[in-house]
């Protein structure tokens, strides 16, 4: 078994620098590889890079840090497989490391029942197995080289170089950062008190959240933008192994987790520290995992409603908390990426929620955007000012998350 496994990751590190080599060779005019398309038989769960090397502080862009400097360890420190596309002349573009192949153009909203016939009914590329992606899959696309200011796109999350990425029509009312895109995946829960919800990102803001299947006051199908994928049919699946040390080791990924938090809450700046100082299963490389590593370890077949547990494999241990009504929940976990928002776009950070995404609106406390989603907190602040609320639908803010470490497997 370790020597397949050991040969899987071989390939996966070879196959990502053949297709950074490709990526360079291609026409800087139109990003069109005239060549023939590349293979879309990769399968396995190879993550692509956030695509991050600037370094900031708690709220400033910084110079690298060095292991000895506040701040080391986040995500620009570690650099993994940088995403590289290839444009097959024929709308569709490659994933060179995932291996799935995408839609170029959305076109125009669908609702969630005519994404599925759309799929069903396209040849586009003259390929007929299109599916509506997973969120594990189209979260593969996201960068954190994007930026937002609240509701006012500046910097695409996703690289238009290959992608189209609409905006939310303003003179129909919709802001720039109505522009989500839907994944197939459903919230096992509800949110907003008894809503079906499907989970989508956002590349214009940068976030993972759950948005409603029905118009609220009409109660029509909502639409939302979908980009159809195919290829790689494996891409999302984890193979969870318990080491006994402490650590589980997901063998899809080539990535190695810390079995337990470590049950203390931490600001962006301490958790950093915190995952650099670890040793843990004889293993002293630990860090504090990017955006796109800890999502690949959500579940979203589980969460607190439906399971009454965290939304991760049971395999690992989630300490407890509870909100601010007293209900037992689970915490919101820091990544080493910065999220790029607001007036001072440097003091936030991406952090995963295995519990309820929470918020308050109207007074009352509820999951608004579902168990599994990504938004960002302030870095730091004073522990004693929070939970706070913030933004339509009053996302609580905790600022002191938790820590679940990660390292790869060599």
């Amino acid at each position: 078994m370790f020597k397949i496994v050991k040969i899987n990751l071989i390939f996966i590190y070879l196959l990502s620098i053949v297709a950074c080599s490709n990526n360079d060779d291609m026409s800087q005019e139109n990003n069109i590889d005239t060549s023939e398309p590349p293979s879309t038989e990769t399968s396995g769960y190879p993550i692509v890079d956030t695509g991050v090397f600037a370094f900031y502080s708690d709220d400033n862009i910084i110079s690298k840090p060095s292991n000895e400097d506040a701040f080391f360890g986040q995500d620009a420190t570690y650099s993994g497989s940088q995403p590289s596309y290839t444009n097959n002349g024929d709308g569709t573009i490659t994933d060179n490391i995932t291996g799935l192949m995408w839609e170029q153009n959305m076109g125009e909203k669908i609702s969630f029942t005519e994404a599925f016939t759309k799929a069903t009914n396209s040849t586009l590329g003259n390929q007929n197995d299109w599916r509506v992606p997973t969120l594990k899959e189209l979260y593969s696309l996201i960068l954190f080289t994007g930026s937002v200011k609240g509701e006012v796109a500046m910097d695409f999350f996703i690289d238009t170089n290959y992608f189209s990425q609409p905006l939310g029509d303003t003179s129909i009312g919709e802001r720039e950062i109505d522009a989500q895109t839907w994944s197939s995946t459903e919230y096992v829960g509800q949110t907003m008190n008894g809503v079906e919800t499907v989970f989508g990102v956002n590349f214009v803001d940068g976030r993972i959240k759950g948005y409603p299947k029905y118009k609220p006051v009409t109660g029509a199908l909502n639409t939302m933008y979908f980009r159809m994928v195919r290829g790689n049919t494996t891409y999302g699946e984890n193979n969870f192994v318990d080491n006994n040390d402490g650590t589980i080791s997901d063998l899809a990924t080539g990535l190695m987790w810390q079995k337990s938090d470590d049950g203390t809450a931490r600001d962006w700046q301490e958790s950093l520290a915190y995952s650099e100082e670890l040793t843990l299963g004889n293993k002293s490389d630990w860090r504090l995992p990017n955006a796109k590593e800890l999502q690949s370890i959500v579940d979203y077949t589980r969460s607190p409603q439906t399971t009454n547990s965290p939304a991760i494999n049971p395999l690992f241990e989630c300490t407890e908390i509870t909100d601010p009504n007293g209900i037992k929940n689970y915490p919101f976990y820091w990544t080493g990426t910065s999220h790029l928002d607001g007036a001072n776009p440097y003091s936030s950070a991406v952090y995963i929620a295995f519990g309820e995404g929470q918020g308050e609106m109207n007074g009352v406390l509820m999951d608004v955007h579902g168990a599994g989603c990504q938004r960002s907190d302030p870095k730091s602040g004073n522990i004693n000012d929070y939970p706070q609320f913030f933004g339509p639908q009053g996302d609580i803010r905790y600022v002191y998350n938790y820590v679940r470490c990660v390292r790869t497997i060599n």
